[in-house]
């Protein structure tokens, strides 16, 4: 029997949808039902999706027949998120010559960054972007055309990144911020390359409140007393604060690592590391090695940790994938996380930190999925090739990998598979 009382089918008999997006299709416009799942508890179960949202999920077979996808041999997880992009500078590791900033360019490079993380499984991306200095806020404006045209497939948002905001200096970069968040932006910043970074952080806080908008700032969080201050000044604002990625913590003595864990606790402010290296937006991967925040210190003290990708392919980092399972495969094989809570890091915690509702794989929850084919977290995390990505109730991605050995005695006594099977495949 289902665990949740199906709802009747909105079209029943109907002919079996593309797998993918359709031209013209609204998000959720039909159900769909996806076979044979089998759940992080083990259970194997139908989940039938309508609306946007999960509708009913069952036992495996007993929900009503329908267009459906087979994922039988997938494990069935909520959807990762990206907490930390960097949509604008994507993908310009490998340029010959200056990298190209016009307005489309930009859109471009954001609508690929975002159109290869949604593949991973990412189906909501933040990415700081970048403004003042000669781009002004053109960068800003190509990543909201990248959003518009990406309805559908992924939900995009975007923070603004002034360099300076205090002294003489810092006015225009004020004026501008002000002027990205009436275009939709968060407020963000990197108070550490600021020559007052109290005002700074000060400035973009007073923006918050006036506004009721989030903020997610960059910071090394390297210096115990500026932390302090932040948290102290954060405290209960909201929709609330985030900060990242704060590799300098892990360089910090172990009892004021301690104390600025407690103190960012005590604040609600919510620390998003990057296992995979720090992004451009410090400035100052060339002084030091790259560190990650210390995962394990932080929740232990209280704080609210969630993981993010940085740099794609950028001058930070000119081999980043941007993919959730990626960072959350570091934090368990350096034992920051167990496996399990090294998911939830880059998909329930993400999602928190982004103000998104959160999901499970229960009726009534938004249908925002990840299939990988696997059968247990750890499985997936170590070798997650073949996934299937829900958006709004809509098959919107699909990566098959396929392996092949040559003929030999080995294979066949094991039995290997020659190939996996496809997720996807409707009947």
């Amino acid at each position: 029997m289902p665990d949740s009382q199906p709802q009747p089918p909105r079209n029943p008999g109907g002919d079996t949808p593309p797998v993918g997006p359709s031209p013209g299709a609204a998000p959720g416009d039909s159900a769909l039902v996806l076979c044979g799942a089998r759940l992080a508890d083990g259970r194997t179960v139908d989940v039938r999706l309508s609306g946007g949202s999960i509708e009913a999920v069952g036992t495996s077979g007993s929900l009503a027949p329908g267009p459906r996808v087979d994922l039988s041999g997938y494990l069935l997880l909520p959807a990762p998120a990206e907490p930390h992009g960097h949509g604008d500078t994507a993908l310009t590791a490998d340029a010959d010559g200056p990298v190209p900033c016009s307005v489309e360019a930009v859109q471009r490079r954001a609508t690929e960054a975002a159109l290869l993380q949604l593949g991973h499984g990412a189906t909501a991306l933040r990415s700081h972007v970048r403004i003042g200095d000669v781009q002004g806020l053109r960068s800003l404006e190509a990543v909201l055309q990248a959003r518009r045209a990406l309805r559908g497939l992924t939900d995009l948002t975007t923070v603004a990144v002034p360099r300076l905001l205090t002294g003489a200096a810092g006015a225009d970069g004020l004026a501008m911020l002000r002027d990205a968040v009436k275009m939709g932006a968060a407020v963000g910043g990197c108070p550490d390359l600021d020559p007052d970074p109290t005002g700074y952080a000060e400035a973009v806080l007073d923006l918050a409140a006036e506004h009721g908008c989030a903020v997610d700032l960059h910071t090394d969080g390297a210096d115990p007393a500026r932390l302090a201050r932040l948290a102290a000044m954060a405290g209960g604002l909201r929709p609330g604060v985030t900060i990242g990625p704060c590799g300098g913590l892990a360089r910090l003595p172990y009892d004021q690592a301690v104390r600025a864990a407690e103190q960012l606790a005590a604040a609600g402010v919510t620390v998003v590391c990057l296992p995979q290296g720090d992004c451009a937006a410090l400035e100052q991967r060339a002084a030091r090695v790259s560190r990650c925040a210390p995962v394990r210190l932080l929740r232990a003290a209280g704080v609210r940790v969630t993981a993010g990708s940085g740099a794609l392919r950028d001058a930070a980092n000119p081999v980043g994938r941007g993919d959730p399972l990626e960072a959350a495969f570091l934090l368990a094989s350096r034992g920051e996380l167990r496996p399990q809570e090294a998911y939830e890091a880059v998909s329930g915690g993400a999602r928190a930190a982004m103000g998104l509702p959160p999901v499970r794989v229960e009726a009534g929850f938004p249908a925002e999925l990840l299939a990988v084919r696997g059968r247990r977290i750890e499985g997936v995390l170590s070798l997650a090739y073949s996934r299937l990505v829900v958006h709004r109730g809509r098959v919107v991605a699909r990566t098959s990998a396929v392996r092949e050995y040559c003929d030999s005695s080995a294979v066949s006594a094991l039995e290997l598979p020659r190939q996996s099977s496809r997720a996807g495949e409707t009947s």
